[in-house]
């Protein structure tokens, strides 16, 4: 058994009695298609093997009681009780407040949870905990929502308490993932397809800048306004519905005079970066892995530029990776303002790039970045005992 979940079986036996359910809630990678599934495009996430394992029972109360192994600190609230509060707490909460909102008669439970995703690293732990906490409270209550289901009670769970108005892409890839596989997700219609991740001779390295963000502070709602904002006035102009609707660069000049600069910048990379991750889901399936990484150069590019998402730490991680001719694809991934990049390497070379990089980065920064070598997963499911 993985060492993270023994431990979380240890400190539900040091914490409660009873006899609890284990689950592994996977944290999620994205090849391409970043900050395009809040506006109705196309995405290209994976479930990997780092993420959140919790071990849960009823208590037969009507308390609430948890316990962050991560940050050692327990909780304790009655269902009556739900309401806003404050960090991890939300999370797990805004969980609890959907189903009682879908009127599912809840009781008190035990729960304990821990996990390997870095925090703040882009890989979507938050998506991990209330995916792992929705499927386990779906199965102990015999409630019956679909894995679709619980991937937009998740979505609806995050928009709430936390008030992130994330799009569907963290939750849907934590619920359906399929390992070896990457989904291409329609974001408008859920209609979802599965590639095979051909990859034999490439890795999957992220590197971790360490810098930490704060989707809840509200860069990540302003650059959703601006695209609603933007979407809103193109709609005015051109017989559209959506960014999906455009099909070329003609289109969203119109709209250009109208805009803000950054309204336009941001509209702008969404148009191009469905594009892309339409283009890539061809070269995936002709095994095309130098046109796939070019195109991940691109978006890093635009989320840099156009969409002002990007650090001084994540663009000096991906000009690095330019460096390394093992490096065919490298950009910044997840909300942004910090985290991980994501880089495809030739096997052959990983470790001298993640070495390499690493010793360049401290010196440029003075502090240390961390290397992951991820693979892919399952979605949420229960793990035998």
């Amino acid at each position: 058994m993985n060492s993270i979940a023994t431990l979380v079986l240890k400190h539900f036996g040091e914490n409660f009695s009873g006899s609890p359910k284990l689950y592994f809630s996977p944290g999620r990678i994205n090849l391409i298609g970043e900050h395009i599934d809040y506006n109705d495009g196309f995405v290209m996430p994976a479930a990997i093997d780092k993420g959140i394992y919790i071990a849960i029972d009823e208590n037969q109360t009507d308390t609430l009681h948890f316990y962050a192994i991560d940050f050692n600190e327990h909780f304790a609230i009655s269902i009556q009780d739900i309401q806003i509060n404050n960090g991890w707490r939300n999370y797990v909460l805004s969980v609890v407040n959907e189903f009682k909102l879908l009127g599912v008669s809840l009781k008190g439970f035990n729960c304990v949870f821990g996990g390997d995703i870095p925090l703040g690293a882009g890989m979507s732990s938050s998506a991990a905990l209330e995916g792992g906490l929705a499927f386990a409270l779906n199965e102990m209550f015999s409630v019956g929502l679909s894995r679709e289901d619980l991937a937009l009670l998740c979505q609806r769970a995050e928009h709430n308490f936390p008030n992130v108005k994330c799009g569907i892409m963290d939750q849907f890839a934590n619920m359906m993932g399929k390992k070896d596989h990457v989904i291409l997700l329609d974001c408008k219609t859920l209609q979802h397809f599965y590639f095979p991740l051909v990859k034999e001779g490439y890795k999957i390295v992220l590197l971790n800048s360490k810098v930490h963000h704060s989707l809840a502070a509200g860069e990540y709602n302003i650059r959703r306004q601006r695209c609603e904002q933007g979407l809103a006035i193109l709609r005015s102009l051109l017989s559209i519905q959506s960014f999906r609707d455009i099909t070329s660069a003609d289109e969203l000049e119109i709209g250009k005079s109208a805009m803000t600069l950054e309204q336009y910048n941001c509209c702008k990379y969404v148009v191009e970066e469905i594009g892309r991750t339409k283009t890539a889901a061809k070269l995936l399936q002709s095994n095309d892995m130098q046109g796939f990484g070019k195109l991940m150069y691109a978006t890093h590019e635009g989320l840099s530029k156009l969409y002002e998402v990007s650090c001084s730490e994540l663009d000096f991680l991906v000009d690095q990776a330019k460096l390394f001719p093992a490096v065919i694809g490298s950009r910044l991934m997840g909300g942004g303002f910090g985290g991980c990049t994501i880089n495809l390497v030739e096997a052959t070379g990983v470790e001298n790039f993640i070495e390499q990089t690493i010793i360049a980065y401290e010196q440029q920064f003075k502090f240390h970045s961390e290397a992951y070598i991820v693979a892919t997963s399952d979605g949420t499911a229960n793990l035998p005992l």
